[in-house]
């Protein structure tokens, strides 16, 4: 990782992520809709570049491989960190639209940005990308279904293109958060989400120690990640099912 675009990394876990990134004197690109905050953002952290995307615009996206391509042309890593999380009631109908918005912006997303920044980065003597999964892709939360269902998608989909790249010079990441303090789903100040420093000095740690890694699972995300495996589904399911409940 050398030149670093992060869509979606105005704040929380991707705006962490770029400053952990900047601060061990990588390029580090941010992007977001949101002109205001991408102006702070730049006018806070000298040296870290910005541009206006929204992932859910496919001429958006376009727009902005072809401004990084000129300004920053050694771009070598995308992280797909952009992703909505809200509540859903699946016996009201209204649940369809958050549905729908959340299959575009944590799935279409992620996919129409690889789409577009793949043919770039196989230019590139070595690139990256990493997607962003979560805990619950392994275990769902039942308060949000079409997040955790989108989550897994992206867990499968990172699966086949990770194969898809074997052999190329593209190394494939997927980052696996567990509940984390940042103000998706208010849970800033939860007790039962982990420290946002916390996080991101586990997963700094990680990614230095193991350069081939294919996933990056902080001890906390392993409760969830190794459920299945370790004969605890039900009950990690029992516990996740009590939060968020109406």
């Amino acid at each position: 990782m050398n030149v670093v675009f992060i869509p979606g990394a105005t704040s929380g876990i991707g705006l962490g992520l770029a400053l952990r990134l900047h601060a061990e004197g990588k390029t580090v690109v941010v992007g977001g809709r949101r002109t205001e905050l991408l102006e702070r953002i730049a006018a806070e952290h000298p040296g870290i570049g910005t541009v206006t995307i929204d992932i859910t615009d496919p001429a958006s996206i376009t727009a902005a491989r072809d401004d990084l391509a000129t300004r920053f042309p050694g771009l070598d890593t995308l992280i797909t960190m952009a992703g909505i999380m809200e509540p859903e009631d699946l016996r009201d109908p209204a649940s369809l639209e958050v549905a729908e918005r959340t299959v575009e912006v944590n799935l279409l997303g992620p996919i129409r940005l690889i789409t577009a920044f793949l043919p770039g980065l196989l230019t590139q003597p070595a690139a990256t990308v990493m997607t962003v999964s979560s805990g619950l892709a392994y275990v769902p939360l039942p308060a949000t279904p079409t997040y955790n269902a989108t989550k897994a998608a992206v867990h499968s989909y990172t699966e086949s293109l990770r194969v898809q790249l074997t052999g190329s010079n593209v190394r494939v990441i997927e980052l696996v958060p567990p509940a984390t303090r940042t103000t998706l789903m208010g849970q800033q100040n939860s007790e039962v989400a982990m420290p946002l420093d916390d996080f991101l000095d586990e997963v700094m740690s990680l990614l230095r120690a193991d350069p081939k890694a294919e996933q990056i699972l902080v001890e906390r995300v392993k409760w969830q990640r190794n459920a299945v495996a370790e004969g605890r589904y039900s009950d990690v399911l029992t516990v996740l099912s009590g939060r968020y409940r109406s």
